[in-house]
């Protein structure tokens, strides 16, 4: 499912589903499936601007949005994001098993975690090299879903180069150095994601409910305890890392949301000692898209 990486992936995903025949490309696309439709993005080049697109996707049908990518853009090579609607992300102990078998053993150690059957699990998983831990990130998304993308994209001649999760993608957005960051992020109608990163790792990782407005939020609302509500989960977010992940405080802090973001993050500034700023974008699935094309280099020296 996730494109190798220092963090310890499992590729067992592309092995097995990426059984359709390599065609010519006409170069790499950065795809965020998210609610009932793709958000597509292609790269500037030599002598045309870069692109952002969005295509529904009506009664499921896959094959339809991606035949419509295919006709805008070629057959290219696509980085799948997977909206976090798609997927669940939990920890689990990693099994004492042989490498090749960690796969299939963490099906029945997190079988009881999530709401898929077990007989329609496709997981994942990730590790840090940062933190020592028995434990590893575990992405469960459903094998018949994987199914209906990767037999649309054969259908329509595109090559799959991998696909990631919100949570790897969005670590793109921090700064990469031996400091942690963290990133407080949120889709219009999602829960919020807060997400710390450190040396391009993903160390923490945490899903907030009670935010799903947040972006549609006026300065009156952000003012009257709405973002003192958000500095709240901010702080206990810092506390866990700091204290049970045994981490040095994070240098920043970065809001990624629709609506007013410089305002929220004004509000937000003044509970903390760190510097927080507003993330500058044209809408967070877009972006996504094109952190999408980032995924390409995880795990690239």
């Amino acid at each position: 499912m996730l494109a190798n990486t220092g963090q310890a992936m499992d590729n067992g995903f592309l092995s097995k589903l990426a059984f359709w025949q390599t065609s010519k490309s006409m170069g790499d696309l950065g795809v965020f499936v998210a609610d009932n439709c793709l958000w597509a993005y292609k790269p500037k080049q030599d002598h045309s601007a870069a692109v952002i697109s969005q295509f529904s996707v009506k009664k499921n049908d896959w094959y339809q949005a991606f035949e419509a990518l295919k006709h805008q853009f070629g057959r290219v090579r696509v980085q799948l994001v997977l909206s976090h609607q798609y997927y669940q992300l939990v920890q689990a102990e990693k099994p004492n098993v042989e490498p090749t078998e960690v796969t299939q053993a963490l099906i029945w150690s997190v079988k009881d975690m999530v709401s898929e059957p077990v007989a329609n699990i496709h997981l994942d998983y990730f590790e840090s090299s940062l933190i020592p831990s028995s434990k590893v990130n575990v992405v469960v998304s459903s094998r018949q879903f994987l199914m209906q993308l990767a037999g649309a994209c054969n259908a329509s001649g595109l090559e799959v180069a991998g696909i990631s999760i919100e949570e790897l993608a969005l670590s793109h957005l921090l700064a990469h150095d031996n400091m942690a960051h963290m990133l407080v992020a949120h889709l219009p109608q999602q829960e919020l994601l807060l997400l710390v990163v450190k040396a391009g790792e993903v160390l923490m990782q945490r899903r907030v409910r009670g935010f799903n407005q947040l972006n549609q939020a006026t300065l009156e609302e952000l003012k009257l305890g709405l973002a003192d509500n958000l500095s709240l989960e901010i702080q206990r977010s810092m506390d866990y890392f700091e204290s049970q992940l045994r981490q040095a405080p994070v240098a920043s802090i970065s809001i990624l949301v629709e609506g007013d973001s410089a305002s929220l993050a004004n509000l937000v500034a003044a509970n903390f000692n760190q510097k927080v700023t507003a993330i500058t974008h044209d809408g967070v699935s877009s972006l996504l898209a094109q952190l999408a094309l980032q995924e390409l280099t995880r795990g690239e020296v």
